[in-house]
């Protein structure tokens, strides 16, 4: 996190200005499907229904629950699947509409088809009629327990039937004012295939609520014309891999790719976010700009602290930088998380589009599993951090989220045991924020067949229950009493490597590799070990982490005379200290340059500090 100034006002005279600075921390982000979180039940029948599997409720974040999330080392919370999305559940007492199983996937529903971005789901409130209070009291407890919000925005797609009944007053909905007589249209919210009507996907492998007797089943979904599919098909009738449950939105994006809005001049780049919303005052932009914009500026206003933004990169940079600048200037100290996949494309998003952070996962994310999995070594790390060293700051760091295959499952790691030394990695490299996904900390390994949701990931689109999270969640206790004592041990790990991170003051200082000279000139430098150190004027640390789980690695490390010389040491022996278990040992400095000798268990990892 940057570094963030407030100065005391008062109306009483003051002698001097008084300047409190709160110092730069890293950030830790705990993921939590919000509909899962406090669900009790443990029937996990496939398909199963709110009666049958249960579900979670906004209530269930209880003070106690929420200061055991703080405890863990956790700074912000991303509430997941928040807004008002499509469920197939009668709420029609409600004044809801029932929404239709032939573009709904699962029963509970995918939280990326929003139907209402300025209300939330139903199924989260003990009173669904007080649905946004019950979420508006969560925000409050949040914050009471020392935490920040953060909650998705999805701008790429929405539910394909979109209707909001809590429009602000002069609101109108998604395409409520589209020319639908054409495919494309600067100010229309979507995309159009003229003439022709929308068809439900089709296939021999799927039946909507698994084939299940349901008055709006029939194959059918009117909309005439058709409109885009969320992941850009064109077809009157997507295929069933397609997004067919949402549709495309329009962001002035012309059918062959070209812009149709006023572009960011040359040197923005560079430029602070207030110049950027400078830039943007008086310029016609889309219509689907200003309306998700206002979305934004909605929830910052409830007192959200930040977004998660799905798929950031199917929209084009200069809307963020028209919605990120609008939001920086209600909220300097918002925190946006964007969801980009093309590591060409990182530094528009970063710089231009104004994102804080982008997803580290087709380069640390990628490489971590492909060691863990035995397929290369560690030393390619080395690579992407030189690679990302203007933007390592913005680069968030996680192993385990909603669309990935559970860290534990037989399918990633094999075992939670082995992504300890990932963990280690993830946090501690970079002075970008961590995430991780609720029940990473108790190893759960996704293994729930949830109907529509299959393993080796925690179902988004069911209502089941999570196994690991539910033995710590005990009951509502949030004590852990139903954990095993490996589960336990995991948890004290996290809890451990979380909460020196946010505290260390090295780890939002200096970083260099010292793998490399180790990997040639250490004699039984094991090929899965690595390691670097990281430094700031107060905090010297060396970090060896053994990605092997059958080895235990004896060696003297070698730390470099350029980083003995930075660190101003002098020939002789130095105590150093395992900030997570305490253990002990020595650097050793001669002419010049630091040796360390060590036994680096299977898994372990060692944060020595000087």
């Amino acid at each position: 996190m940057h570094m963030t100034y407030a100065q005391k006002k008062s109306k009483a005279p003051m002698k001097k200005k008084t300047e409190v600075v709160s110092q730069p921390q890293k950030a830790v982000v705990y993921q939590v499907f919000t509909r899962l979180f406090g669900n009790k039940n443990t029937t996990n029948k496939p398909w199963g229904t709110i009666e049958e599997n249960g579900v979670g409720k906004f209530n269930d974040f209880t003070d106690t629950a929420l200061q055991e999330i703080k405890k863990l080392g956790v700074t912000h919370i991303w509430y997941t699947g928040v807004p008002h999305h499509d469920v197939i559940r009668d709420y029609t007492k409600y004044g809801i509409s029932n929404d239709d199983p032939d573009v709904v996937k699962g029963r509970a529903g995918s939280p990326y088809a929003v139907k209402d971005y300025y209300n939330v789901n139903p199924d989260l409130a003990v009173n669904p009629a007080k649905r946004l209070e019950e979420f508006e009291a969560l925000v409050a407890r949040t914050h009471k327990n020392g935490l920040k919000v953060i909650i998705d925005i999805v701008p790429n797609h929405i539910a394909r039937n979109y209707h909001s009944l809590s429009n602000p007053k002069g609101v109108r909905d998604f395409g409520a004012d589209d020319n639908t007589s054409v495919e494309y249209d600067r100010n229309n919210n979507f995309y159009y295939i003229p003439g022709k009507a929308f068809e439900v996907p089709t296939s021999d492998s799927y039946k909507p609520l698994n084939g299940e007797k349901n008055p709006l089943i029939d194959g059918k979904f009117t909309e005439f014309p058709a409109k885009w599919t969320g992941n850009g098909s064109r077809q009157a009738k997507p295929d069933i891999n397609d997004w067919y449950e949402t549709v495309k939105v329009n962001y002035g994006i012309k059918p062959d790719g070209s812009k149709d809005f006023p572009e960011l001049p040359a040197g923005y780049d560079k430029k602070s976010y207030k110049e950027h919303y400078a830039f943007w005052q008086g310029k016609d932009v889309p219509s689907s700009w200003k309306k998700f914009r206002d979305i934004a500026l909605y929830w910052t206003a409830k007192g959200i602290d930040g977004f998660r933004y799905d798929m950031a990169e199917m929209v084009p940079y200069e809307f963020w930088s028209y919605m990120n600048s609008a939001i920086k200037m209600k909220n300097p100290d918002a925190f946006l998380i964007a969801e980009v996949y093309n590591p060409k494309e990182y530094r528009n998003y970063i710089n231009l589009g104004k994102m804080d952070y982008l997803y580290d996962k087709v380069e640390t994310y990628d490489h971590l599993k492909a060691v863990i999995q035995g397929k290369t070594t560690p030393d390619g790390l080395a690579d992407i951090q030189r690679g990302t060293a203007d933007i390592e700051h913005h680069m968030l760091h996680f192993l385990d989220n909603h669309d990935e295959q559970r860290l534990a499952s037989p399918e990633f790691a094999g075992s939670p045991e082995k992504g300890k030394p990932m963990m280690v990695y993830s946090a501690t490299v970079g002075t970008a924020p961590t995430m991780i996904y609720f029940g990473q900390e108790v190893g759960e390994a996704g293994t729930i067949d949830g109907g529509f949701g299959k393993p080796s990931r925690t179902s988004i689109f069911d209502y089941v229950g999570v196994p690991n999270h539910q033995r710590w969640m005990n009951g509502g206790k949030f004590d852990g009493g139903q954990l095993t004592p490996k589960e336990k041990d995991l948890r004290d790990f996290y809890k451990r490597l979380l909460n020196f991170t946010i505290h260390s003051d090295a780890l939002m200082g200096q970083f260099q590799e010292i793998q490399t000279l180790n990997r040639k000139e250490t004699a039984n430098y094991d090929p899965g070990l690595y390691s670097y150190v990281r430094w700031s004027a107060n905090e010297k640390l060396i970090i060896v982490t053994n990605f092997s789980w059958v080895t235990t690695s004896n060696f003297e490390l070698k730390v470099p005379a350029d980083i003995i010389a930075k660190w101003n040491l002098k020939d002789g022996l130095y105590d150093v200290q395992d900030q997570l278990y305490g253990s002990k040992a020595q650097l050793k400095v001669n002419d010049g340059k630091g040796t360390i000798h060590l036994s680096v268990k299977p898994s372990e990892s060692l944060l020595f500090k000087l």
